[in-house]
């Protein structure tokens, strides 16, 4: 879609639900503050009113002219479950392209998109303004910035992989774009294009069949230095409007109850004062006595959790209803000044994201999922340069995933209005035979599918269990098939569908080239087909690949010893931030200056890229090196940048590094410190993580 300006006249909003005209009270002034109009709204409100906007489904209040407003939307790749929408690739696969600028522009267009869905249904739907409607507002519960520890974890495809650094980067552009336009401006001093939401806070990866009654025991340590960096750097710099606290207990407390967690760190430490919304239906598993599901158990009733979630700084309650905090309220638990503190935040968020503004603007970002597909695939194995293939190869398609066009939408996702599976996009280009004897090329499209890894699934077979695998092996039926077909005496290549990490046994391995393709959403053919050919930017792994499942820790501990890149001392199959070009390309004038790592990328050997005119691109990586003997992390993301380059040529980067990354663990305040000044660090620059691609670069702060 074209770059444009979009103009969107809300007037309509007020129609339908009162006879009020546009200006009959105050708070309907745009020219007023924000806060000016949500206090003039909150002394106009009776209690009940009040209580009626602290359950994720707001009713709409005629009196006032206010409409009825549901909160609870989802846009974890595109605006989900509602109709037709843009698909884009999974959170997993956006983090494989280690590229903020195009992550921001995704999420402004989905921005764009779901403003463009909410007031054509309120054009047709007037029912939307009376009744609460799920999945049709501009708050989105989004993005899942928890940290992917474990890749049996189900839904680690909706993360940003397992480094908090990346997550951090990732996940402030996803707000950025949802938040603001693709140029991270705000649409004006007042106005949101839609309002994001951090979420599961905190430390929430699996196991998916024990979500409701899991207690996760975390060391401070690993707390402050793993689980809670994302969260505090977005919060810090950014306008996030939502904050959501997890299913799951953290030491012994349910998140959402959690006053050390949601009053000392999120609101005294961190000093955050927008939404906190729980997960849906969270407070239950505080008091039912459920026989089918095993759940927390802690309260002794719906009023004591609410009393206790509300008094433990929540705002909003997505799920149970009003019944319980009413008789909180009546009980004498909760008085009205909290119940107005609460209000407050819903208030000042509803306005913001323009729900009762008279006009509003929104710039339309240029962005083609195609495109986007093709900058998240990572290039694992390429022997002989067998790729990239010459348009018109004659290949043989075989694999589980090659016809597919459920599996590259993932979860979480809307309709598209088309879907390009795999097989669709290679036959555009490369010439489909019905035998491996009369192709050039095998091509295997392998791996899983969101049916097998998700939230809270309804399987339980060999290797999956409950949306989570008990092994991260490829299917034992699919290294049977590559087999037979390696015993054809053709290349193969084999790509990789998967929101998670699988480990390859040796004879896989020998396949001739491996690409990990994610799910890639309703483009994936169209991005595979454009990589294949020779567009060369790819991405890197945002997480490690493990040899087998004897490599991983146990599942249910959330100790960090032993896990993800920062920790493991084992060699992996493939290591975090990894990933081949077409290209090969070389650092030439590695410098610290002024904050900034400083160099070169030579292109040192040039792209077959035929069509796409030899031009590439990789990824600078800037690591910081963990002292010896210590429990710090034996290396840490803190920056990094994708640097195109022409065929032949030589091009400057300069990275930006923040020192809310150079910091380390005091065990005696128990909390993050700065390194202190003058002291010697080491940064690793280079291509992955793996320590022969790095570089080391000694400096002074």
């Amino acid at each position: 879609m074209k770059k444009g300006l979009i103009i969107i006249v809300l007037a309509v909003l007020l129609g339908g639900v009162s006879t009020a005209t546009a200006q009959d009270f105050p708070f309907q002034d745009t020219s007023l503050t924000v806060d000016e109009r949500v206090e003039d709204l909150l002394s106009r409100l009776t209690l009940d009113e009040k209580l009626s906007m602290m359950e994720h489904r707001n009713p709409a209040i005629p009196s006032l002219g206010l409409p009825a407003y549901s909160w609870w939307n989802e846009a974890l790749h595109g605006v989900g479950r509602n109709g037709l929408a843009t698909v884009f690739p999974m959170p997993i696969a956006l983090a494989a392209s280690f590229d903020e600028a195009m992550v921001q522009k995704v999420f402004a267009f989905v921005a764009f998109e779901a403003r463009l869905k909410y007031y054509e249904a309120l054009d047709t739907n007037t029912e939307m303004l009376k009744e609460p409607t799920d999945y049709t507002g501009l708050t989105f519960f989004t993005p899942n910035i928890n940290i992917f520890r474990d890749p049996r974890w189900g839904r680690g495809m909706e993360t940003y992989g397992e480094d908090p650094f990346l997550t951090a980067r990732m996940g402030l552009a996803c707000v950025n774009g949802l938040q603001h336009n693709y140029n991270g401006v705000s649409q004006n001093d007042v106005h949101l294009s839609a309002a994001a939401c951090l979420k599961h806070l905190a430390v929430h990866s699996g196991p998916e069949g024990m979500r409701h009654e899991f207690d996760a025991r975390v060391s401070p340590r690993d707390l402050w230095t793993t689980y809670l960096p994302a969260f505090e750097y977005i919060i810090k710099n950014s306008d996030v409007q939502q904050v959501m606290c997890a299913y799951n207990r953290l030491n012994g407390e349910p998140c959402c109850t959690n006053k050390e967690l949601l009053i000392d760190i999120l609101r005294h430490k961190w000093h955050y004062d927008g939404l906190l919304v729980t997960d849906c239906w969270a407070l239950n598993d505080c008091w039912e006595r459920d026989t089918v599901i095993p759940r927390h158990k802690t309260h002794a009733s719906a009023a004591l959790t609410a009393a206790d979630a509300f008094g433990s700084e929540v705002d909003l309650e997505c799920g149970s209803g009003l019944a319980a905090l009413r008789t909180a309220v009546d009980s004498g638990y909760i008085g009205e000044e909290v119940i107005n503190k609460h209000v407050r935040r819903i208030l000042r968020t509803r306005l913001r994201v323009m729900e009762m503004s008279p006009t509003g603007t929104i710039e339309t970002p240029g962005v083609h999922p195609g495109w986007v597909v093709a900058s998240t695939l990572v290039l694992l194995k390429n022997n002989k340069d067998l790729l990239p293939l010459k348009e018109g190869t004659k290949i043989y398609l075989a694999g589980p995933n090659a016809t597919d066009t459920l599996m590259p939408l993932g979860n979480y996702n809307g309709t598209p209005s088309y879907r390009v599976s795999i097989q669709d996009g290679l036959g555009r280009v490369f010439t489909l035979v019905n035998t491996p004897k009369e192709a050039d090329v095998i091509v295997y499209a392998g791996g899983l599918n969101p049916q097998l890894e998700g939230e809270e699934l309804p399987v339980d077979m060999p290797g999956f269990y409950k949306g989570d695998r008990t092994r991260i092996e490829l299917p034992d039926d699919q290294c049977r098939e590559i087999r037979k077909l390696q015993r054809k005496h053709r290349p193969v290549v084999l790509l990789l569908c998967s929101g998670s990490a699988i480990a390859l046994d040796k004879k896989t391995l020998k396949c001739d080239a491996i690409m990990q393709c994610w799910y890639g959403g309703e483009d994936m053919g169209d991005g595979v087909a454009l990589s294949m050919l020779g567009f060369d930017g790819f991405g890197r792994l945002p997480v490690t690949f493990y040899k087998s499942t004897k490599q991983l820790p146990p599942f249910e501990s959330y100790d960090m010893a032993g896990r993800t890149y920062r920790y493991m001392t084992e060699e992996p199959l493939f290591p975090f931030g990894y990933g081949l070009s077409y290209a090969k390309y070389g650092l030439e004038d590695v410098r610290w200056k002024d904050g900034q790592v400083c160099g070169m990328v030579r292109m040192v050997k040039p792209s077959r890229a035929g069509e796409f005119g030899g031009r590439g691109s990789t990824v600078v990586q800037v690591y910081l090196k963990g002292a010896e003997d210590t429990q710090e992390p034996r290396k840490q993301l803190v920056g990094f940048q994708r640097v195109a380059v022409a065929e032949g040529g030589l091009q400057p980067f300069e990275i930006d590094i923040d020192p809310y990354w150079l910091r380390q663990f005091d065990e005696e305040s128990q909390e993050m410190v700065p390194i202190p000044s003058g002291s010697e660090i080491t940064l690793l620059v280079g291509f992955s993580s793996a320590d022969k691609d790095l570089v080391e670069l000694k400096i002074k702060l």
